[in-house]
């Protein structure tokens, strides 16, 4: 038999992956099994891979949308076995192997024989998803437009307010959670207003607003060890922000903040805008297979794997990145790209060696390090027995994420935007609309309704 029917007939027969999640996770396997005799499927809700450990520089104002954000469809556009799904997947019938998947109210079934869950996490608000109206967390890119709209807003407020207070109010910007988001953000906001935005205003100096980090811990961005802590806390000093450690934020509404000091003080910060960078929330899809397979699934939602990443009972499934709870391992991209990567490698073994059933080996992460910048030529780098600081740590900083970074174009538009952000002082991204900044509570105002 020849022509299309033998095409698509052989097709059938192929071994059918798919792969939940265009992150690091899900485009890592992808890459694996791009030339395995196999039938991959990717399903994202978004059209676009994203590249999160940037997103701040978006929400700031140096790198657009785009930068960061690839389409998926680009990326895989040589992978000859491979399609792309767009929408959400609501359902994972684990007995049968299939799983539905609904875009613009459109319902498709999917089948599969092997299935790799990489749909990464969502922001935590620790049970205050009420807070989340007045201070959005950044885990996507209308998170970014949004809290980049709510910055530079802020300081057009600023300009045409009369009155003091209130524009001591809209010139304050607090930034929730101490690890490496949170610090970049606020030297990112402390760089904008001491450099980036000089002389842009006529009726005040941008250098007086006030950058605020609140966390909860004795330490920022603890991860990376004692001294390498105190490098980032004395970065900030040294650009103004200030910095409240054993703070835990107890109210987040329209006009500010209220946080619990350990003697039991309540400390009240007057701010309109407010930024959440403390705590993720695995995909509910955690929930959903831990329900289906009778795994544990711990309160942040991700699953108790084995150690190989398949779900209890079924080898077909593997989890990866913020999906896991083994072994206490991080929530970072590092996670999900080498369990991307040894889920895709023991599927293709096993379709190689034509034993489904054949045990996978326990998956090892290997720690490249931890970097995180604090401003333009700042930055901390702890890689294995390397812990540097300052602008060497700012140039390892800089090569690891342009290595990362998908795409030959993206690289090319980051170093640029980069140059005139660094090396001279404009913000090429500016660019801001009342619907980025409404959007938030137009779509919370629908889910009520």
């Amino acid at each position: 038999m020849t022509g299309p029917t033998a095409a698509a007939n052989a097709g059938a027969t192929r071994h059918r992956v798919v792969i939940i999640g265009a992150g690091f996770g899900g485009l890592f396997a992808a890459r694996v099994l791009k030339n395995a005799p196999l039938s991959v499927t990717v399903i994202d809700r978004t059209n676009h891979h994203l590249f999160q450990p940037l997103l701040y520089q978006v929400a700031t104002g140096i790198l657009s949308e785009g930068d960061v954000a690839p389409p998926i469809r680009d990326v895989l556009r040589k992978y000859r076995n491979t399609e792309v799904l767009i929408g959400d997947v609501t359902t994972i019938d684990l007995e049968r192997r299939t799983l539905n998947v609904v875009n613009l109210g459109e319902d498709l079934e999917v089948e599969y024989d092997s299935l790799i869950v990489a749909a990464g996490a969502g922001q935590s608000y620790f049970g205050h998803s009420d807070f989340s109206r007045w201070a959005p967390g950044m885990k996507s890119i209308d998170d970014a437009l949004e809290i980049r709209g709510r910055i530079f807003g802020a300081f057009e407020m600023a300009e045409r307010e009369t009155d003091p207070a209130k524009r001591r109010e809209w010139l304050t910007f607090v930034i929730v959670g101490g690890g490496p988001t949170g610090v970049e953000m606020a030297g990112q906001i402390a760089e904008l207003s001491h450099r980036s935005l000089h002389r842009n205003f006529r009726h005040f100096d941008p250098a007086t607003a006030r950058v605020v980090l609140v966390d909860a811990g004795d330490a920022l961005i603890p991860a990376f060890g004692k001294r390498l802590s105190g490098k980032a806390l004395s970065g900030l000093h040294k650009l103004g922000v200030e910095v409240h450690l054993n703070s835990l934020v107890t109210n987040v509404d329209e006009n500010g903040i209220d946080a619990k000091a350990p003697d039991g003080s309540t400390m009240h910060i007057e701010a309109q805008t407010k930024i959440w960078a403390a705590g993720v929330e695995a995909s509910s899809l955690g929930k959903l297979l831990g329900d289906g397979s009778g795994a544990e699934v711990d309160r942040t939602g991700r699953v108790k794997v084995n150690p190989d990443l398949t779900l209890p009972g079924h080898p077909e499934v593997f989890l990866v990145g913020d999906m896991i709870n083994l072994n206490k391992l991080p929530g970072v991209a590092e996670v999900a790209m080498q369990g991307g990567m040894h889920a895709a490698r023991t599927i293709k073994h096993r379709v190689e060696t034509g034993n489904p059933n054949l045990p996978a080996k326990a998956f090892h992460y290997r720690n490249l390090g931890d970097l995180a910048t604090i401003s333009r030529f700042q930055a901390v780098a702890h890689i294995g027995p390397i812990k540097v600081a300052g602008f060497v740590g700012w140039l390892l900083w800089m090569f690891v994420h342009l290595t990362f970074l998908t795409g030959f174009k993206n690289r090319v538009a980051t170093v640029f935007n980069w140059f005139i952000a660094f090396v001279g002082r404009g913000r090429p991204q500016r660019t801001i609309t009342r619907q980025q900044v409404l959007a938030r509570s137009v779509l919370q105002q629908q889910d009520r309704q």
